[in-house]
């Protein structure tokens, strides 16, 4: 299983994601607040630097403007109503309204703001003392009393300006301390986020290292034959599915040693069971019974032909121990083993063999037509009245050598066919009493022939039967190569 129980899973990913994010909070966060500090104090600063500018611009209105306008009035100049005074009492009433409520109601402006009720108070009965026809030095006193009136609420915005200046500089002194704070808190924030990232970093090296160091050990274990090594569950994410494959990998490797173990024994069983086949007691004796009777028919020709083919055949078989002999050879041992075989059954037997001879340089492994050939004499000629032929052919096709044997015998039922079929292809033997050709009373048979082409040249596939009414073809297809593969 790729996951255990009570195991929490850990992610690197995430882990480092994690300690990034913590990271950057803790680094952002007295940035932010000094940044909005920032503002802050910029807003304040740059709104009593407005006020102050306005407050400044309403001086000269109120001490210069507004006297001058009613001067012009009383001395005949202009008529009072084209003087200017009331558009200009208006205009600074109308701006200290608006200052008093951006200031919350300073008090220097508040009283600012009265005095310029007395100062419109005076205004206003000199607009009516100069309709009504009063004498003029009653008008110039009131107009000596309007410029007292505007020269005080002149020193009042003189002292609503001190006071912003005054404001103004208590803010920069606060954002100087802030700035100097918020300072020394970032020196401290970075050096817990030097500390933090060092155990981080600590942590994520151990997360990482553990795991593979284990992983390290058990392949060390699996390199040197302990193939019962497994390494144990990680609860980091990324190497878990790792270890699985490691340890599913430790499995299949067990599974292939143990496989080929058995490959190998049945290898050697089956090249045992080839040899003793090759050495039957009964095909010798029966092959010098034949040659002792032509011997008593004085067909000495006939007995050195035997002779020899009976030579051929076990000195090829023996092969001086090799697994791997040339087409040729494996030619000369299927001919001598056919011809011994026509002298004993004489007209029932009848063979052809026809196999190019430019796959005779070519390497292949041993004993694999013989078999064959005596299978099909065995099960097939024999069994057929009349006897019959069989035909050998070999050739080169796409870079693979061909080969087959075809008996004109009886032929297989489709039942006993689809046996041998299912057999073959699962890689085991007929039951007992359902042998299929060539298993039982003909030496190791079709099974280990089989066997071993799928073993010795690691193909999926071995021998191919086809039966009919007409007989039976076994064939084969094996790479062709010049070299001897062993």
């Amino acid at each position: 299983m790729r996951t255990g129980k009570g195991i929490a899973a850990r992610s690197i990913a995430g882990e480092a994601r994690r300690s990034t994010l913590v990271l950057t909070f803790v680094l952002m966060l007295p940035a932010l607040i000094s940044l909005a500090l920032m503002l802050v104090a910029v807003g304040l600063f740059s709104s009593t630097t407005r006020h102050m500018e306005q407050v400044a611009a309403l001086r000269p209105m109120v001490a210069g403007d507004i006297p001058e306008y009613i001067w012009d009035a009383v001395s005949g100049r202009v008529s009072y109503d084209a003087c200017g005074a009331e558009e200009t009492l208006r205009q600074v009433n109308s701006r200290l309204d608006a200052l008093i409520s951006e200031t919350g109601g300073r008090l220097e402006l508040v009283v600012t703001r009265r005095t310029m009720d007395t100062l419109s108070g005076y205004a206003e009965e000199i607009r009516r003392g100069l309709l009504d026809g009063t004498p003029i030095v009653e008008i110039e006193a009131l107009l000596d009393e309007i410029r007292s009136v505007a020269a005080l609420a002149e020193n009042m915005l003189s002292d609503c300006i001190a006071q912003e200046a005054e404001a103004a500089g208590r803010l920069t002194r606060q954002i100087v301390r802030t700035a100097a704070l918020f300072a020394a808190a970032e020196i401290l924030l970075v050096l817990f986020a030097l500390l933090f990232s060092l155990r981080m970093r600590m942590r994520l090296e151990r997360t990482i290292r553990e795991p593979i160091e284990r992983l390290e050990k058990v392949t060390g274990q699996l390199a040197s034959g302990q193939m019962e090594a497994r390494a144990e569950e990680t609860d980091t994410l990324e190497l878990r599915d790792l270890t699985f494959s490691v340890n599913r990998m430790a499995d299949r490797i067990g599974e292939l040693i143990e496989r080929n173990r058995e490959e190998q024994e049945n290898l050697k069983k089956a090249e045992l069971r080839t040899l003793q086949a090759q050495i039957n007691p009964h095909f010798l004796y029966n092959t010098l019974d034949t040659i002792l009777w032509l011997a008593e028919d004085e067909n000495s020709g006939e007995v050195i032909r035997l002779t020899k083919a009976l030579s051929d055949f076990f000195r090829i078989s023996l092969s001086s121990g090799r697994d791997w002999i040339t087409v040729e050879q494996e030619i000369r041992h299927l001919s001598g083993y056919l011809a011994i075989q026509k002298a004993r059954y004489r007209d029932v037997l009848n063979y052809r063999i026809e196999v190019d001879e430019e796959i005779y340089g070519c390497m292949i492994l041993k004993l694999l037509l013989q078999p064959l050939a005596e299978n099909a004499i065995y099960h097939g000629i024999k069994e057929h009245r009349g006897g019959g032929t069989i035909l050998v052919r070999g050739l080169c096709r796409d870079g693979r050598l061909h080969f087959s044997v075809h008996d004109t015998g009886s032929g297989m039922s489709g039942e006993r066919l689809a046996a041998v079929h299912r057999s073959l292809a699962e890689g085991t033997e007929m039951p007992h009493g359902q042998e299929f050709p060539g298993h039982a009373g003909s030496g190791f048979g079709l099974h280990n022939v089989d066997q071993r082409i799928r073993l010795y040249y690691n193909q999926p596939e071995g021998l191919h039967i086809e039966s009919g009414p007409e007989g039976t073809t076994v064939s084969f297809d094996v790479p062709a190569d010049r070299k001897e593969n062993a």
